[in-house]
């Protein structure tokens, strides 16, 4: 789930003005927080509040009705909305906030494609239950492979799958095929098959893979594939 919330988020808000902007001035003011900002989170918010860098990378104006306007805005995860929308009212010389908020993505994950609200889980779970009826669990259940969408992946031997089930770091001669990755970079390790082993951080760069020396490539940090599930070829 970590993994997941750190992927790039976008969202329907509705901001209100507490005056009137003429709308292509507002346009104009909108656009200046497309790219990388400095956010300071508000006084309300879980995390601690010191300035720091996010990048928003699209805000459309989908309506303007009075001093209501609907923004559709794609961000880092971390970028707040609330201070998104006040700083917008802070440029404009009037005031603003934010009425209504609506996460629509998350990483791949989106509302026209796989999301579900907890209403649809907890009546699937109901039926399954209580009816022993699992059609409706099956549809909304994904594989977890899903979650790793967004970061770079190895495929490894199966010789080498039971040893990182069991903590041991991941080797050049385990590396059958690669994505590209940086040093200290999250990795996602997946058989030949396409079954997720393990997320590991890169103690290497990829390019250095092309050296085709021995070495030790990946430190396993979150292991998800059970023990024993394949061979054991090692000592």
């Amino acid at each position: 789930m970590n993994y997941i919330s750190k992927s790039g988020k976008e969202y329907i808000c509705l901001l209100q003005m507490h005056c009137n902007v003429d709308p292509k001035e507002l346009k104009e003011i909108i656009s200046q927080f497309v790219g990388e900002i400095y956010q300071k989170p508000p006084v309300r918010s879980s995390v601690k509040r010191r300035i720091r860098k996010r990048r928003i990378y699209a805000i459309d104006i989908l309506d303007i009705q009075d001093k209501l306007i609907l923004l559709r805005v794609e961000s880092d995860a971390g970028t707040y909305m609330r201070k998104l929308c006040h700083d917008v009212g802070v440029i404009a010389g009037c005031g603003s906030h934010m009425r209504e908020l609506r996460r629509i993505r998350s990483g791949i994950f989106t509302e026209k494609t796989n999301m579900v609200t907890l209403q649809e889980v907890s009546e699937s779970l109901y039926l399954y239950r209580n009816c022993k009826d699992e059609s409706d669990l099956r549809r909304i259940l994904l594989p977890m492979e899903y979650g790793v969408c967004g970061i770079p992946k190895v495929i490894v031997s199966d010789t080498a799958v039971n040893a990182i089930t069991y903590g041991a770091k991941l080797n050049l001669p385990g590396i059958l095929a690669y994505q590209n990755f940086r040093k200290n970079q999250d990795v996602a390790i997946l058989t030949l098959k396409g079954e997720l082993v393990a997320i590991g951080e890169s103690i290497v760069e990829s390019k250095q893979l092309e050296s085709g020396k021995k070495g030790e490539v990946i430190r396993p940090k979150r292991i998800f594939m059970e023990r024993d599930i394949y061979p054991k070829s090692w000592k």
